[in-house]
């Protein structure tokens, strides 16, 4: 395993990491957890992944049971949650003082935790101010129960005037973000976000490196079931699957299949292989349903390597959609 600084901060996180969305509590139970927590740990992988919003809390509450079956040393690992949707009151959604304060202390109850490693604002707040966030989370980390914090899909625009803040007063800004990225959604890793990583030093955490499974290469005669898209509650994301631009991307993955033919990988193997390819990457979040797809994953690291300049002009050819680096007007 490789471990990579999160930004610049000091801390270390596997450059491949384990994810609870979906899956714990949902689309899989403890047990399933256990099996694919245990393989991604023997792996290297210490960076877990979870929110309050994961089957409505019960993500957190089957991670914790994991972790205390198992025994591991606390220190040794790097837990996350996010906070933003934690219930049905009035109060219970948001980036409010309130609702952060009560919702980290809920999330380390079900988490069985005195503090986690990193919490992240889930999404923007547009009735909050930014202020109140950034003050709340300051205070949350003063009290000892979470050492980082950081946001998820924030504009760069948005991240810097929480930045901007705490630095004016003297408060801990946060330091990493946890936005989508994959081959086919490139934007904002690669273009919105590019003067942030020497500025201030912004790490990333991403998540859905597989594009929700389109990049697995399984959907190229239609949608199995069984998948993620044929999930309750996930009707959604079926609609994503079915659209014009997605039957252009499934068309682009037929074509990655040779490439990854060659390099002697699969296509998720290659497509993981080049989000870590990204130096900004600070790790990649996985999702796993059985612990033989986190074997798999991790093979990813081995890819790496192996693409070389020529390998990936041969991606940029298919996938045709780099984004421009803003226009210089000097």
């Amino acid at each position: 395993m490789e471990y990579r600084f999160l930004g610049r901060s000091g801390l270390k996180v596997s450059a491949l990491s384990l994810g609870a969305w979906v899956t714990y509590g949902g689309q899989v139970g403890e047990e399933i957890a256990y099996e694919c927590m245990q393989a991604a740990y023997e792996a290297g992988v210490n960076f877990f992944d979870n929110a309050e919003a994961y089957s409505r809390g019960n993500a957190e509450v089957v991670m914790g049971n994991v972790i205390r079956k198992t025994g591991w040393k606390r220190s040794d690992l790097v837990i996350s949650t996010k906070i933003f949707w934690g219930g049905k009151g009035p109060n219970d959604n948001g980036l409010s003082r309130k609702h952060i304060l009560e919702g980290v202390d809920a999330s380390l109850k079900r988490l069985q935790m005195d503090y986690v490693d990193l919490v992240f604002c889930h999404r923007p707040d547009l009735y909050t101010p930014v202020e109140e966030t950034v003050r709340a989370m300051n205070h949350v980390i003063n009290q000892g129960k979470a050492f980082y914090w950081g946001t998820s899909e924030w504009s760069a625009t948005q991240i810097m005037e929480a930045y901007g803040i705490a630095r004016r007063e003297h408060l801990i800004p946060p330091l990493m973000e946890q936005p989508e990225y994959n081959m086919f959604h490139r934007e904002r890793v690669e273009r919105e976000y590019a003067r942030l990583y020497q500025e201030i030093g912004l790490g990333t955490t991403i998540w859905s490196p597989l594009a929700s499974g389109l990049l697995t290469g399984k959907y190229g005669q239609g949608i199995p079931t069984g998948t993620r898209v044929t999930l309750k509650g996930f009707e959604w994301l079926r609609k994503d699957f079915e659209s014009e631009e997605a039957r252009k991307n499934i068309a682009k993955v037929e074509q990655l299949k040779p490439v990854a033919d060659e390099l002697g990988c699969s296509v998720a193997q290659l497509a993981l292989a080049w989000c870590l390819k990204n130096p900004n990457v600070s790790t990649v979040i996985t999702g796993a349903s059985r612990a033989s797809q986190v074997d798999e994953n991790m093979k990813a690291l081995d890819v790496v390597p192996l693409l070389r300049e020529d390998v990936i002009q041969k991606i940029e050819a298919i996938l045709d959609n780099k984004p421009e680096p803003e226009e210089d007007n000097r």
